[in-house]
């Protein structure tokens, strides 16, 4: 699973770890986020995250 970062404040989610202040479990790839979630550095939307190596 790709990690992904934000274009705005480069938070980089990891599909490994999750995102636990928004109850996402570790192991949830980032195209399973729901549509709802936002960056928790900055409230982006997941539009404006790109994967990276």
């Amino acid at each position: 699973m790709k990690k992904y970062k934000c274009a705005f404040c480069g938070w980089v989610y990891n599909p490994e770890i999750g995102d636990e202040k928004h109850g996402i479990p570790a192991g949830t790839a980032f195209e399973d986020l729901p549509d709802s979630w936002v960056c928790p550095g900055c409230g982006a939307e997941k539009e404006y995250f790109n994967p990276i190596d």
